[in-house]
């Protein structure tokens, strides 16, 4: 029991025909669901915005989706309207079971974004999971889910930071790669005694 599953985010809106489309992002379903048998903790993380949430470029006036822009936490992207609230776009796909032991919403303060299931972006204002994860007893962690450079990268580096030993499984993740992003972070999950397996 000192083993979990984390599956990141497996929205309607980061799969194909979503607000922010991860290409293949609903290739990882099948997989996900294969591997939760393999655990007997299985938490899924959930991209849960308020409408007008700060990291939406709409709610910048002139900018446009994938610019940046600094808030007080430091550089932020801005991402078309995605999981907001309540929305198709905020379910978990169709498919994927979501029987797990706990999910966890992030991303729902207006004015902060969150990729990882750890922190918001700030690197400092926790979502609880640490303490869930501690309470339990576990120690070791894989990472499945969308997308590999942005949610799950963020949640790995925290987990793998805060002294959990960290497996991310590439075959069933897939990856936005804005300019580059993927190549930097497998380098950065690497640096970061990661396990990547595929």
């Amino acid at each position: 029991m000192t083993q979990a599953l984390i599956v990141v985010d497996v929205q309607n809106d980061f799969c194909p025909g979503g607000a922010l489309a991860v290409p293949g992002g609903d290739e990882v379903v099948a997989p996900i669901n294969a591997m939760m048998t393999q655990f007997e903790t299985v938490i899924l993380t959930q991209d849960w915005h308020p409408a007008g949430h700060s990291s939406f470029a709409s709610s910048h006036p002139g900018k446009a989706p994938f610019e940046t822009v600094e808030m007080a936490y430091g550089t932020q992207v801005l991402w078309p309207d995605h999981c907001v609230q309540g929305s198709d776009g905020a379910a978990f796909r169709e498919g994927l079971r979501t029987d797990g032991d706990l999910i966890l919403r992030k991303g729902f303060r207006t004015g902060i974004d969150s990729y990882s299931g750890f922190f918001e972006n700030d690197q400092t204002t926790p979502t609880g999971l640490e303490g869930y994860l501690r309470s339990r007893g576990i120690t070791r962690l894989t990472l499945a889910g969308l997308a590999t450079d942005f949610c799950v990268a963020f949640t790995a580096l925290d987990a793998a930071r805060l002294g959990f030993t960290v497996t991310v499984d590439l075959a069933a993740c897939r990856a936005i790669d804005l300019d580059g992003s993927l190549a930097a972070s497998l380098s950065l999950m690497k640096d970061a005694g990661i396990a990547l397996q595929s």
